[in-house]
Formats: structure tokens, sequence, C-alpha cells
């Protein structure tokens, strides 16, 4: 092999520093306006939920777009934020003071423990665990609070973004679209798979858990627990969490209230719970959530706990939504350079368009 065969061509000299470069400024911008991350990733979440709606009030009504973009950003702030900031902030009050938050529920903790063990004779809640149960509740709630401090300022600077997505919105997807690397097949598959993902998330898991902390609030209600309203957030937002969901509120009131002396009310919000409030939350995952998407509850475990981590409150949303996304672009990655034959989901228009093109070959 000669010597000018073994040098590096300069088009992939040129490819390489251009991705290089690339790639250090995509770093450098995302590390230093890493704050507005939330935001962009709302306005993206809150463009798709109206994208439909957008374009009929623009170019079927012939709407402005200035106008269409403050009708649907108040839209959404009344029918989906309000609801949310109110979940949140009612958190943020009750639990704002975390030293007094902190000895309610160490009293909590420690009445659940005492019932326990008197009734069975069995140190399940040893002295060592409960240590540990309550400094790493303390670290959560430390963690939550201060991830929610900043809501205002995140939704603030959503929607300034989601104003200029949905003014143009064309100009808008003409970018992502033209900016994207990839077939035309795996950028139709990007975009259907995103849209599902998010309505699933941004209005199913909401829906859901919203449906089931109604519930449960009327029986809450119904028993006389304590801070009805308090739990009913609660349950809201544990809701959304797969498999063991609101019963990590429920289940410790219910033993609370028996510890207290009202056996009968525990055991009555217990069985209400698990059959009435159980019976929902089964009901609306298997139609409304199937409906929208079919996301593996593994994803939605792991994707709260990173969301949580990274976006604070917001994360709950989110963090599913990432994780989704990270296994659908090892997918398109394996569509795009894989040398097996893959088969596209496609969705529908796209299969037509497909089907059309094979035609025409043949023919």
């Amino acid at each position: 092999m000669s010597f000018k065969e073994q040098q590096i061509s300069g088009v992939k000299i040129k490819q390489v520093a251009l991705l290089a470069i690339i790639i250090i400024f995509t770093l450098l911008i995302g590390y230093n306006l890493a704050m507005f991350i939330p935001s962009l990733l709302g306005a993206i979440m809150f463009y798709v939920i109206c994208r439909k709606y957008n374009f009929y009030l623009q170019e079927e009504r012939g709407w402005k777009p200035w106008l269409s973009a403050t009708v649907l950003i108040l839209a959404s702030l009344l029918v989906i934020t309000l609801p949310l900031y109110f979940i949140g902030d009612l958190l943020i009050e009750k639990l704002g003071n975390a030293q007094a938050y902190m000895q309610k529920f160490n009293v909590f903790i420690d009445k659940i423990h005492d019932f326990v063990f008197a009734k069975t004779k069995i140190d399940i809640l040893s002295k060592e665990n409960m240590t540990k149960l309550k400094e790493a509740a303390g670290k959560f709630s430390t963690i939550a609070l201060n991830g929610t401090f900043n809501t205002l300022t995140v939704i603030a600077s959503m929607y300034f973004i989601l104003y200029f997505m949905l003014e143009k919105p064309r100009l808008f997807e003409r970018i992502l679209a033209s900016s994207a690397p990839l077939k035309k097949a795996n950028v139709s598959l990007i975009g259907e798979k995103m849209r599902k993902l998010i309505m699933a998330n941004a209005i199913g898991l909401p829906v859901v858990a919203v449906g089931q902390g109604i519930v449960a609030l009327v029986g809450y209600f119904i028993f006389g627990a304590p801070s009805p309203i308090l739990l009913f957030a609660l349950t809201a937002v544990a809701s959304m969490i797969p498999i063991v969901g609101a019963a990590i509120v429920y289940a410790p009131i219910c033993i609370f209230m028996i510890a207290e002396g009202q056996t009968g009310a525990g055991i009555g919000l217990a069985a209400y719970c698990v059959i009435v409030v159980g019976v929902t939350d089964n009901l609306l995952r298997f139609t409304l959530l199937k409906k929208l998407e079919d996301i593996h509850p593994l994803n939605t475990v792991f994707g709260i706990i990173m969301g949580l981590n990274i976006f604070g409150f917001m994360g709950l949303i989110f963090g599913p939504i990432l994780v989704s996304f990270t296994l659908l672009m090892i997918q398109v990655y394996r569509n795009e350079f894989s040398t097996d034959e893959v088969e596209l989901i496609l969705p529908e228009k796209d299969r037509r368009e497909e089907l059309e093109n094979k035609i025409d070959l043949t023919i």
C-alpha cells in the first residue's frame, strides 16, 4: 500500500473538524444555557399539543400569527399550567417550613412503627432503618422543594420561547427537518413517536394523576383523613409512579389513622383506596394511556428518578420523555446505519408514500 493510499483524505479531515466544532459549540451553548433546558423542553411539549389548533387558526381561519399564538398560550395557561401550578404551589405552601414538616413526619413515622411493633412483635422498622428513612425523606423533600422554587422562571421563559414557535410554525418545523442529518423516513418516525410520547406524558399522566387524586380526595373527606387537600396533591403526584403509585400515600395514612384509634375509619379508607382508587387508576391507564402511547413502566420509573434530579418537579413529565426519546434514537441509529434489513414502523401517511413510490418504480 502506497503512502498516498495510507493518507487520510482531505474530505474526511474537514468532516471530522466540522463535527468537532459543532460538538464543542453545542456543549458550550448547552453548558451556559443549561438553566433554560426545562423551558425549551416545555415549549416543545406545548408546541406539539397546540400544533393542530395553531395551523387551524392561522391557515384555515386566517388569524394573525401573533393573535393565534397569544390565544393558545392563554388557553394552555388556563387548561394545563394552572392546575399543575396549583398542586406544586400547594405542596410548597404546606411543606415550605421544612423543620416543622420534618418534625410532623418523624412523629407520623414513629406512630406507624409503634403500632406495627405492638401488633406483630416484629421490629420491621428498626431504629437503623427508621433513621435512614427519615434522612432520605428529609433529603428528598429538600431536593423537591428547591427544584420547585424556580417554577415561575421556567414557565415564563418557556412561554417566551413557545410564542416564537407558534408565531411561525412552518419555519420552525422546516428548520428542524433540514437540520436533522437523517433519512426522511427516520425524521417522520421521530416526529410521530415524539408526538405520541409527549401527548401520553404531558396529557395522559396528569389526567390520570388528577383523576386518581380527586377520587382519593372524596375518600379522604368521607373517612376524615388529616389534611385531605394536602393528601390530594401528594396522591396525584405519587400516582404518576408505576406499580406502587398512590399506595405510597394512602397506605401509611390508613395505618396512622388506625394507630390513632380511628380503626373503622382507617380500615374503611384502606378498602376504599384499594378498590375504588385502584380501579380508577387501572381504568384510566388501560384506556387513556394505552390509546395515546404504550409506554413501558420501567421507562416511567427511571425517567421520573432522573427527571426529579435534573428538572425538579417538572421532571415528572420531562424525565420519562427523555428516556423514551433516548431509546427511540437508538432505534433510529440502527435504522439509519445498520446493514441488516430493518422494518420501520412509519406513520400511515409515510407508509402510503412509500407504497406509492414502490408502485411507480415497478411501473
